[in-house]
């Protein structure tokens, strides 16, 4: 059985691992590849630390932490926005499921734009968002019929897409207010968020405490590390479903971004988009970006796996594997502002969707309306429907362990 290796651990927070009840351990195992979740001195806890603002640096400005009220769901809870800005990069982030609602970068003129695609107002992410800049989970992308057997107990899942549980269920992490916390560090400006999972929530086995860190570098990378510890044996699949569009959001479609991708193979998927269990070559099919092409170059052809999709929304095998450090595995360039973003992870997959659900029902932070193709997804993972499929690599997390993962986006224009 394959497991997660550990990713250094550069982000800040106390010295010990999760636990699932949301407190602290010191235990960790020396025969797991994961590993507990490490921190760099002084942490969170020194509150005057974490809240003061950053110094200018000659990256570019660096800004915040600043939160702002965002407003207030309907029982009351407060939903609050975060904005930092460090090495030429700007986010906004919420509370209410880790949302990147807006992540701006210059062009080859320096001029700015906002390249996620999101919404102006509270209410529209909660009333029907197809997952803008949300942190996903516990479980990332689709599992076959909303079950799966662990240990001999099998566990149902909510149905949310068609026939099938899709990103954690109804109510996954997407749609959960999350704990915030600032901190200023050598690397960045970033925030830490937590979420505790209950045992059972969403029909997951055990309870889950979740660590996610958004760290903008001086370098202006954008920076996510996740971990996770569970109090009974369960599975665990998370990743960010933030929208691209290079060009900027409500600019038009990205068919003309180009994009390259360290994959072979792929997983192909049946009518409903789970997995058949293969790994197919993706040599003579619209799936090879290995020597980069346009997006939208091959969109159009009759394969039965666009169909499918309508479009391209399918799982990349990634050549270089479970890594412990972060490898880079594709990158993105948009001709007309000259804007590039390259992603690292640890991850063995890499879910890329091009956008072919977005059918013109929503308008996006601009007050534009977002048509199909107008932003694309590479969504770092492990394989949809890996608890169905134990030819692929293992999503089983189990007590005194840690899952770990780590993405980094890093961004140019010339």
């Amino acid at each position: 059985m394959t497991t997660r290796p550990s990713a250094p651990t550069t982000a800040p927070g106390s010295a010990a691992s999760l636990t699932a009840d949301g407190g602290t351990t010191a235990r960790g195992t020396a025969a797991s590849r994961r590993t507990v979740l490490a921190a760099t001195a002084g942490g969170l806890a020194a509150a005057g630390l974490a809240a003061a603002p950053a110094a200018a640096d000659s990256a570019g400005r660096t800004r915040g932490p600043v939160r702002e009220p965002f407003g207030r769901l309907a029982d009351g809870t407060r939903v609050d926005r975060w904005t930092l800005e460090c090495g030429g990069t700007r986010l906004k982030v919420l509370s209410y499921g880790g949302i990147v609602q807006s992540l701006e970068l210059p062009d080859r003129h320096g001029r700015y734009a906002n390249v996620s695609l999101g919404f102006a107002d509270l209410d529209s992410y909660v009333a029907d968002s197809p997952y803008f800049g949300a942190l996903i989970g516990r479980y990332g992308n689709r599992i076959a019929e909303g079950r799966f057997t662990l240990d001999g107990t099998t566990y149902q899942l909510p149905i949310n897409d068609g026939d099938h549980s899709l990103h954690g269920g109804d109510r996954g992490f997407d749609k959960r207010v999350w704990d915030v916390e600032p901190f200023t560090s050598p690397a960045g400006v970033g925030l830490t968020l937590r979420y505790v999972s209950g045992d059972g929530e969403m029909g997951y086995p055990g309870a889950l405490a979740t660590r996610v860190d958004y760290t903008l570098t001086r370098r202006g990378d954008w920076r996510i590390d996740y971990a996770a510890t569970a109090s009974a044996p369960t599975v665990v699949n998370l990743t960010s479903h933030v929208y691209f569009n290079l060009a900027g959001e409500g600019s038009g479609d990205i068919y003309d971004h180009r994009l390259r991708l360290a994959a072979s193979r792929y997983t192909p998927v049946d009518a409903g988009l789970i997995p058949t269990g293969e790994l197919a070559p993706v040599a003579r099919t619209p799936f090879d970006f290995r020597r980069g092409k346009s997006v939208g170059a091959d969109l159009r052809e009759n394969h039965e796996q666009l169909l499918y999709g309508k479009g391209i929304d399918h799982n990349l095998v990634l050549d270089k594997g479970i890594t412990r450090a972060p490898k880079r595995v594709a990158t993105v360039r948009e001709p007309s502002s000259g804007r590039t973003m390259t992603i690292a992870t640890t991850e063995p997959g890499l879910q890329f969707y091009s956008g072919n659900f977005l059918d013109g029902s929503f308008a996006g932070t601009s007050g534009r309306v977002y048509r199909q193709g107008d932003g694309f997804c590479l969504e770092t993972q492990h394989f949809p429907d890996s608890p169905n499929q134990p030819s692929f690599p293992s999503t089983v997390l189990r007590p005194g362990d840690t899952y770990r993962s780590t993405t980094v986006h890093s961004f140019a224009a010339a």
